[in-house]
């Protein structure tokens, strides 16, 4: 039996939510949830050692190499397996119990920054080693993305969904702003060894989390284990939701370079403001300021409509091109706050739109698509990235950035106002006749 027939057959166990009108307004409302709450702290220590993990990773490859389309293409190989498995990875979350899932994939994430952490101490890493960490990682990632973006429901419900997904970004955000600076710190004191162990035993905490959860809690919901054409289903699903089909589209356009941000940050460090690991490090702190800041906005906001997607990338756009022909690293930096909150305020609201509009059984291959098409595009977009900061220099990187974007924003939102206006005259004429 296929996906067409859910409504028959996808039942969903839910338990009871209570909230109260005042609780389910609040920035904080999902973690009401324990399950959730736990999954929230775990991610906090997991988050921020991946995001000290990324910082020395990029560093390195930019040690070893000089080069920023090495860094560029390190962030490609880390992205590339989901454009090739993301839509398996999503089948996964689909048909396993998702807390099992990702008991595994964070146990294999945890040993991948371990081998990491051992050739770099042992000061035998080169720049093959790190291509080929950023591959595995990237392989075990295409799988435990989706699983924990659909996993969110199974923890709050649906009416705390938005809310959660919100959460999830500030806390991964967070994480954004705290590891920078340790990493930088780290790389400048001791070099970047430390860093990937740090990240490789941040692992324990949301392990943990995730054995302390009380499955009786969670939602589930049957998967028809004999149907046939599943990924089929999701990708026809997805193709004629336009709640789905264009912030999918959206995400992937702006993850060609903004997924990417952080190549150019690494070279406005390293050959513009030449301020070393601390100023990348800094630098990227300073976009997760920002970042924090519109995901915490985003908790509060109701379910966006497409109109105010389209909104938000466009004012990201404009502040992409000025920030490029900002002169100084202090003017630089501040840009980079409502760039950040931008950014998250636009993700954020696409991944919200999408995951409240899929059905339960099919969310896993929906959240499977629409990171195949961000992250995807991040994949493309890094070593053109990276070659637009090497020849080019940062601020072209940066404008590119801005450009090509925004130009695909008002031909998209220009596209669906059409569309609309011409729905609307077709419905008067009908009513007319």
């Amino acid at each position: 039996m296929k996906w067409m027939s859910l409504p028959a057959t996808a039942r969903s166990h839910r338990p009871h939510f209570p909230l109260s009108r005042s609780a389910s307004n609040s920035v904080f409302s999902s973690l009401r949830s324990r399950n959730f709450r736990l999954f929230v702290a775990g991610q906090l220590f997991s988050n921020t050692g991946t995001w000290v993990q990324r910082i020395a990773q990029d560093w390195l490859v930019l040690s070893l190499t000089g080069s920023a389309t090495a860094v560029g293409v390190t962030t490609a190989l880390q992205f590339l397996p989901t454009l090739l498995f993301g839509l398996f990875g999503g089948l996964i979350a689909d048909r396993y119990a998702k807390r099992g899932v990702l008991l595994v994939t964070q146990s294999a994430l945890a040993a991948i920054a371990g081998v990491l952490a051992v050739l770099t101490l042992t000061h035998v890493v080169q720049a093959w080693h790190v291509y080929v960490v950023a591959f595995a990682l990237g392989l075990v990632t295409a799988v435990d993305n989706p699983t924990r973006q659909a996993f969110a429901n199974e923890m709050v419900g649906p009416a705390q969904l938005s809310n959660a997904i919100s959460l999830n970004s500030s806390v991964f955000q967070l994480g954004g702003l705290i590891g920078p600076a340790i990493s930088g710190a780290l790389i400048s004191a001791v070099g970047p060894g430390y860093s990937f162990a740090i990240n490789a035993l941040s692992y324990a905490a949301p392990l943990a989390a995730l054995v302390r959860m009380r499955p009786a809690e969670l939602r589930t919901v049957d998967w028809d284990r004999d149907g046939s054409g599943q990924l089929r289903d999701g990708l026809r699903y997805a193709l004629t939701e336009p709640r789905v089909l264009w912030p999918t589209v959206l995400a992937g356009v702006f993850g060609l370079f903004t997924a990417n941000l952080a190549v150019t940050l690494a070279a406005f460090a390293h050959s513009v403001f030449h301020s070393g690991p601390r100023g990348y490090g800094l630098l990227s702190a300073t976009v997760a300021i920002g970042s924090v800041t519109g995901a915490l906005v985003c908790a509060r906001l109701p379910r966006p409509r497409l109109r105010v997607l389209f909104g938000y990338g466009a004012v990201l756009s404009v502040l992409d091109v000025v920030s490029a022909a900002v002169p100084g690293q202090l003017g630089y930096s501040l840009l980079l706050v409502p760039i950040g909150a931008c950014t998250l305020l636009l993700l954020t609201s696409t991944n919200s739109l999408v995951q409240s509009t899929a059905h339960d059984a099919i969310r896993g291959r929906i959240m499977g698509l629409y990171l195949l098409v961000f992250i995807g595009g991040a994949a493309i977009g890094g070593p053109l990235l990276g070659l637009v900061d090497e020849d080019f220099g940062p601020r072209a990187g940066m404008l590119l950035a801005g450009i090509v974007p925004g130009l695909a924003t008002l031909v998209i939102g220009g596209y669906l106002a059409w569309a609309g206006r011409a729905r609307r005259r077709e419905s008067v004429l009908a009513v007319s006749r």
